[in-house]
């Protein structure tokens, strides 16, 4: 079993398009039209052939209550692991991306959470590295 995609609801395929390749950095994988909407993917150009991330349509009326359940309680729909949080805080926020969490040490990693301009949240993160020997002498 492998993870091949996995989806974030938007309320505007073009414009998530526009912000996950502008702002974030995603490649567009694919673009199938699908009546009104798209079979409409990004993935990352580090692994192009990885997992991709459906930008898909929310207009099932299930999609807004849980989004904006997920919103009023801070709850990140998706993460994205980034090499460091602190540069693409910084790299983001001079993007005029909104952060609803700044960089947080939370022991184990680093994160922080935005807001996608599409109706989620979204979580970077970064995991320290495991001081020497950490890891033998918990066992």
């Amino acid at each position: 079993m492998r993870l091949e995609m996995m989806s974030v609801y938007v309320d505007d395929q073009r414009a998530a398009l526009a912000f996950y390749t502008e702002v974030l950095g995603f490649t567009k994988h694919h673009e199938v039209p699908l009546g009104d909407d798209w079979w409409l993917t990004v993935v990352s150009p580090d692994a192009p052939d990885g997992p991709e991330l459906l930008l898909e349509p929310s207009h099932h009326p299930a999609v807004r209550p849980y989004r904006d359940a997920l919103v009023e309680d801070g709850i990140p729909l998706a993460q994205f692991t980034v090499d460091d949080v602190d540069a693409e805080f910084a790299r983001l926020t001079a993007q005029g991306v909104v952060f609803t969490q700044p960089p947080t040490d939370i022991g184990m990693a680093v994160v922080a959470v935005f807001d996608d301009t599409c109706g989620n949240l979204i979580q970077i993160i970064a995991a320290k590295p495991d001081p020497v020997g950490e890891t033998a002498r918990s066992q």
